[in-house]
C-alpha cells in the first residue's frame, strides 16, 4: 500500500513507535516555536492510519528523544536534557545558529548531540496527558537511546558513563545498572528481541561514523556482527511475529555519490548462543531518506521516518509514515533470495 504521511505541523518529526494496543503512537518532533526535539503521543487508528491531533508529553523545553511504551502502556519512557542548569544559553546558541542558516541558505549534515545533561525518565500517563514524571538517571554524561524489556522489567540504556557511548541495563525503576557493551567508539539503539533473548544495537567500534549492526545475548554474551562493509546500517528493529529484522541501510563505497538511505528486511535464526541472517531485502527505494523502521504490534503495519514531501521536493522535511504489508510477499521474497543465496555459494 501507499504511505500514509502521519504528521503534520511539526518542523520535523520521526522516531515513531506505536502503544502495545496499536492505538496510540509517540514520536519526536521539533515545534514550529523550538529549535529542539519535544516528545509527543497522538491517536492512532490501525484501519484508517491519519495525522491526529497531538499531545505534547515531555517538558517543553531541551532536548528530547528515544521515547518508549512500557508492555502494558501506562508509562513512556523518554530521554530529556530539560534539566540542564544553563538550558537558556543552550537555547540560545540553537537558535542564533538556526537564524544563520536560513540567512545563509546553508543545510548543515545530519549530526547527533550527545547532550551531556541528557537523562531518562518516565512518564505515567493519564488520560490528559502526564500524571507524573519520574527520572531514572542522575549520573553526569549522556543516558538516552532507552527501551523497555518485553516483561517490562528492565530498561536498555545507551550512557557514556565511562568515556564513550555503550548500551546499559537497569531495572523499571532505574536500580541495579549493568554494563553489557565495552568496546571503544558506539554502541547504541538497543532493543529486546521479542522473547527477551536477544538484544539488537548499532555500533561504529570498527570505523567511526560507518555504523553495523550487532546481535547480543540478553546478558551481553554472543556478541554477533550482522552486517558488514562500506556503508552505513542502523536502527535495527525486531518484528513481533516473524523472524525477521529490519534496519536502514545505505552503500558509502562511492565518496562521489550521495547515499541514499533505504530499508531493508533479513530472515534471522537463533539456537542457543548462534545467531545468523539470511540475504537481505530491500523494501523502499525513494530519493528520499527511509529510516527508523518500527513492526505494529501485530506485524501487519511498518511505522517509520522519511523525507519525502517538502518545497515542491527541493527541501524534504522528515515526517512520520505508515504502510501496510504484505507479509506474504515479503516471506516468497526472503525465500527466493535465500534459495539464490545457497545456490551461488554451490556455484563452481
Amino acid at each position: 500500500a501507499a504511505p500514509i504521511r502521519l504528521t503534520e505541523g511539526f518542523t520535523k518529526a520521526g522516531e515513531g513507535y506505536l502503544s502495545p494496543d496499536g492505538r496510540r503512537l509517540c514520536f519526536q518532533a521539533v515545534p514550529a516555536e523550538y529549535p529542539f526535539y519535544q516528545i509527543y503521543i497522538q491517536a492512532f487508528d490501525p484501519a484508517s492510519p491519519r495525522p491526529t491531533a497531538p499531545h505534547r508529553i515531555s517538558a517543553g523545553r531541551g532536548r528530547t528523544t528515544c521515547s518508549w511504551f512500557s508492555p502494558d502502556g501506562s508509562q513512556l519512557l523518554f530521554a530529556s536534557s530539560h534539566l540542564d542548569p544553563n538550558l537558556a544559553a543552550t537555547e540560545e546558541a540553537a537558535i542564533a545558529q538556526a537564524e544563520e542558516d536560513a540567512r545563509t541558505g546553508r543545510r548543515r549534515r545530519y549530526q547527533w548531540d550527545f547532550d551531556p545533561h541528557m537523562d531518562i525518565f518516565s512518564a505515567s500517563l493519564s488520560e490528559t496527558g502526564v500524571a507524573s514524571l519520574r527520572r531514572l538517571t542522575d549520573t553526569p554524561g549522556y543516558d538516552a537511546e532507552c527501551s523497555f524489556s518485553p516483561d517490562g522489567r528492565r530498561v536498555l540504556f545507551v550512557s557514556d558513563r565511562d568515556g564513550d557511548p555503550d548500551i546499559y541495563v537497569m531495572d523499571a525503576d532505574g536500580g541495579n545498572v549493568r554494563q553489557l557493551t565495552d568496546a571503544n567508539g558506539y554502541d547504541g539503539g538497543p532493543f529486546f528481541s521479542p522473547d527477551g533473548e536477544w538484544i539488537a544495537y548499532r555500533t561504529d567500534r570498527l570505523e567511526k561514523d560507518l555504523l553495523q549492526i550487532h546481535v547480543m545475548k540478553a546478558d551481553g554474551s554472543a556478541d554477533t556482527a550482522i552486517t558488514a562493509g562500506q556503508g552505513v546500517r542502523w536502527a535495527p528493529f525486531w518484528h513481533p511475529k516473524k523472524p525477521w529484522l529490519i534496519w536502514t541501510g545505505a552503500d558509502h563505497s562511492n565518496p562521489d555519490q550521495r547515499p541514499n538511505y533505504d530499508l531493508w528486511i533479513a530472515r534471522y535464526t537463533s539456537d542457543g548462543d548462534g545467531f545468523t541472517v539470511g540475504p537481505p531485502l530491500r523494501i523502499t527505494d525513494h530519493v528520499g531518506a527511509d529510516v527508523l523502521p518500527a513492526f505494529s504490534p501485530d506485524g501487519a503495519l511498518l511505522i517509520w521516518t522519511a523525507s519525502r514531501d517538502g518545497d515542491g521536493g527541493r527541501h524534504p522535511t522528515s515526517q512520520l509514515y505508515a504502510a501496510t504489508l504484505d507479509l506474504d510477499a515479503i516471506e516468497t521474497a526472503l525465500t527466493a533470495a535465500e534459495a539464490a543465496a545457497k545456490e551461488k555459494r554451490h556455484e563452481p
